[in-house]
């Protein structure tokens, strides 16, 4: 049962939101990068460590993605967005008051759990409110949000910084989210019945949620804190940055790995088992089985876990790259990276959501094709941006690489809508995340901190480019397999009108 119809205005009005939205994601995500070295210099860290903190939210974000997505597609989708955005809200704030790596390492986590219930329920909202045409622009909107809230997180944290230092800088970003909460929790949902939303009792379900996902991934948080225990001990006694980050790394490796063993046996066990009675439950299963049939995503998840390793790695590492290398300001190279930053962000996620759409029109693959040539064209310039020593050629470099890096947003997200079931897109969306972070981004900025305490950070810096390019290439194998995808997909009894929730 579909939920009230909303007029294209409303729909247009809703993505606005849900963009701005996910441009304070980002701010929140990003502002971190330009405070790399105040936080270095003043509580005493490795490029290894600095490297770690970049990657804590991101672990947290991609693990419980997964299960928040799948949340989403059950429950209400308004409730997911406005409890997560407070809560990410709550923990970028407090990260001003960290006195040590732990205390930030934790803040930093936790304003993961608060992203990662965002992005697939805001997503699926989208694809909703645009069932058809129109919904690659529509997502390199909503997109719009990473390179714009990217660099402007990086631009207003480097102003707050020269003013009132790094402290302050995580405060006064942490505000804004209470208020663009309280507007995501009155969205109408095209695909649910609508319904009051009573706070306390959304609380109080979240609540239930968050103890069955708390269960359902002891492995991971078990083994985090086994190795936040160990890292402490060998930081106290050994004294040893690289030490406790090893210690750290290696038991959230083992948890992850241990989490998708336990995944995969219960897969194993549950084909033999009979399908659930809950109808809802009964066609997750069933859709379930429809996307591990699909190979486009296998391309798609993995060609975008290596562009995820180059964009947020580039993203995350350019300011103290202009810091060292240049000899900039944190003020300066917020303001440098902010502007131009800004402009081509925005221009690439248009121009490639737009790319995307009219190629699909007249070729099934024109989304996937117009999502790969950014990364297959911006991978050179993005070398040859690495060993610029004059910021007047700095500029324009990296203006033309993140204008290029920025085409794949909307087309990639939009491709991987078109061979799923519109009932479980949060779900893949969910799961598309989970992979892209854990094997992308979050290798990348603790994998060149590392790199750079011993080679230099420029020398360090050069996988990025690598990585975009054969990124690139690998999703072009998808322009194969997505006809082929996307007819199975309609042609399946699953694919029919959204689950009323």
């Amino acid at each position: 049962m579909n939920g009230p119809a909303v007029s294209r205005r409303y729909a247009g009005y809703a993505v606005v939101l849900l963009a701005l939205i996910n441009v304070l994601n980002y701010v929140d995500r990003s502002i971190i990068f330009v405070l790399f070295e105040p936080i270095k210099e003043e509580l005493d860290l490795s490029d290894a460590q600095l490297g770690w903190l970049g990657s804590a939210y991101v672990m947290v974000y991609a693990v419980a993605a997964v299960p928040l997505g799948i949340l989403s597609d059950l429950k209400s989708r308004r409730g997911v967005i406005a409890i997560g955005v407070a809560f990410w809200s709550s923990f970028t704030a407090l990260g001003g008051l960290a006195r040590g790596f732990g205390q930030l390492f934790f803040c930093r986590s936790m304003v993961g759990i608060g992203e990662s219930s965002y992005t697939p329920a805001a997503q699926s909202l989208i694809a909703d409110y645009f069932p058809g045409r129109g919904r690659a622009l529509a997502l390199g909107i909503f997109w719009g949000g990473l390179a714009v809230g990217g660099v402007l997180g990086i631009w207003v944290g480097g102003e707050l910084e020269g003013l009132y230092g790094w402290r302050a800088a995580f405060l006064a970003v942490g505000i804004p989210g209470f208020i663009l909460a309280m507007l995501a929790a009155q969205l109408r949902d095209p695909a649910r019945i609508r319904a009051h939303f009573p706070v306390l009792d959304q609380l109080r379900r979240f609540e239930v949620g968050v103890w069955r996902i708390v269960k359902a991934l002891w492995p991971i948080w078990s083994f985090t804190v086994l190795g936040a225990i160990g890292a402490y001990v060998a930081n106290h006694f050994q004294g040893s940055a690289d030490l406790d980050v090893a210690v750290f790394s290696g038991f959230a490796g083992l948890g992850v790995a241990l989490q998708l063993a336990l995944a995969v046996r219960r897969a194993v066990r549950q084909r033999h088992q009979p399908r659930a009675h809950h109808p809802r439950i009964a066609e997750l299963q069933h859709a379930a089985g429809l996307v591990l049939r699909t190979p486009t995503l296998a391309w798609l998840f993995i060609g975008g876990a290596l562009i995820t390793f180059s964009m947020n790695g580039l993203v995350a590492w350019s300011p103290s790259y202009m810091q060292r290398e240049l000899g900039l300001t944190p003020a300066v190279v917020g303001r440098t990276i902010g502007l131009w930053g800004l402009l081509a962000g925005v221009l690439g996620t248009i121009f490639g959501g737009r790319l995307g759409d009219l190629l699909a029109e007249r070729w099934a693959g024109g989304r996937v094709l117009a999502g790969s040539a950014g990364f297959l064209a911006g991978a050179p310039l993005a070398v040859w941006l690495l060993h610029v020593g004059d910021l007047d050629v700095f500029i324009p470099v990296f203006f033309t690489t993140l204008f290029f890096f920025t085409w794949y947003h909307g087309p990639m997200t939009a491709a991987i809508f078109d061979v799923v079931p519109p009932q479980v897109g949060a779900s893949v969306i969910g799961t598309y995340v989970f992979f892209t972070h854990i094997a992308g981004d979050a290798i990348a900025y603790p994998l060149v901190g590392w790199l750079s305490d011993r080679f230099g950070l420029r020398t360090a810096m050069l996988v990025l480019p690598a990585a975009a390019f054969v990124g690139g290439s690998l999703v072009l194998f998808a322009l194969r397999t997505i006809a082929d995808d996307r007819a199975r997909v309609r042609a399946s009894p699953v694919s029919g009108p959204p689950l009323a929730g």
